[in-house]
């Protein structure tokens, strides 16, 4: 059992003795264990992603983050700066609007005009709509910003992850998925729901789904030259995709659910562990909760959408269906251009 995963088993509720992604770096003796290595963390704005971020300016690495607007940039710069003391590394931001696939092009142009080099790239970024809404391109707006955005994304730096490994140090991909996967599969016959009537909870699921066949297809195609990725579900965690105030507070005053509420540092611990444990170095492809591989859930079908009940979905593993989404959004990107 890894370090930290036995503080999961009987959680006490936000701040317990669960790890933070800050612990994460320590107990991997990796302050300032980092210079010379890039990372990218999307969606670093607020909450898991911004913490995530935090965590890893801490390595000594150059860190770069993206958020929708210029204001949000300069917001978590200086919120990562000033928390960390102000002389850890580099940290830079970039705006990027995953809904629209030109922002995405323009904002890996301009990564790689910064830098050629990029040892973890961590897509955290992502929307949970609540109600039908469409991209820029007229994807349906769960899976073009957290699937299709981040698909185009890593094409443009795929070749940058793969110049950047190196034998002690492969080059990884972490997608933030999630719980929710096990409501849905892929749609294939109807992605955008231009046939069938949209629901938030399949919407959501399909484009989780899609994060963890993406991870699974990275790290099948590209492990054996020293690119691996993983996926992970964060956690419940009080951030900006519950929705309501109220929905917030639902979590709180539910005492079923309260002690596996985690704060944003702890939601963050996993997506920092997969992007730097030793022990993951070299590995791949696998689905990671409470900072460890998992898996197939096993529960009751009234448990499925219980993020309390730990696995995922029987689904999750499919070489053909990973296959076909990846020639999909192939041609979709073609289709877009």
């Amino acid at each position: 059992m890894q370090k930290g995963c036995s503080t999961h088993i009987s959680p006490k509720g936000p701040g317990d003795a669960r790890p933070t992604a800050l612990q994460v770096i320590k107990d991997e003796g990796l302050l300032d264990g980092l210079p010379g290595k890039t990372v990218l963390v999307t969606g670093a704005n607020d909450t898991t992603g911004l913490e995530t971020a935090r965590a890893l300016h801490m390595t000594g690495a150059r860190v770069f983050i993206t958020t929708r607007t210029v204001e949000k940039n300069t917001t978590a710069v200086q919120s990562i700066v000033d928390s960390n003391g102000g002389e850890k590394g580099g940290i830079e931001a970039i705006t990027m609007e995953l809904g629209d696939l030109s922002s995405v092009r323009t904002a890996a142009n301009e990564f790689l005009s910064r830098s050629d080099k990029l040892n973890i790239l961590v897509c955290n970024a992502g929307v949970f709509a609540q109600s039908l809404e469409r991209t820029t391109e007229g994807f349906e707006k769960d899976f073009g910003v957290n699937h299709m955005g981040h698909f185009v994304f890593f094409q443009q730096l795929k070749a940058a992850l793969l110049a950047s490994s190196t034998a002690s140090f492969n080059s990884r991909v972490v997608m933030v998925a999630s719980t929710g996967h096990r409501m849905g599969e892929i749609h294939f016959d109807d992605i955008n729901f231009e046939h069938h009537e949209w629901d938030p909870v399949l919407a959501y699921a399909q484009s989780k789904t899609a994060n963890i066949y993406m991870a699974n297809y990275i790290d099948r195609k590209y492990g054996g030259h020293g690119l691996h990725a993983w996926s992970l579900q964060p956690g419940g965690i009080s951030s900006n995709l519950v929705g309501s105030e109220e929905a917030k507070q639902a979590l709180y005053n539910n005492p079923a659910v309260f002690p596996y509420v985690k704060t944003t540092a702890q939601g963050a611990a996993t997506s920092v562990w997969a992007a730097v444990a030793k022990d993951l170095e070299g590995k791949g492809g696998k689905f990671l909760e409470s900072m460890q591989e998992i898996g197939v859930w096993t529960g009751p079908e009234e448990k499925r959408v219980d993020w309390t009940d730990s696995g995922y979905a029987p689904y999750a593993y499919n070489d053909e269906k990973e296959n076909q989404l990846w020639e999909l959004s192939e041609k979709l990107i073609e289709y877009s251009c």
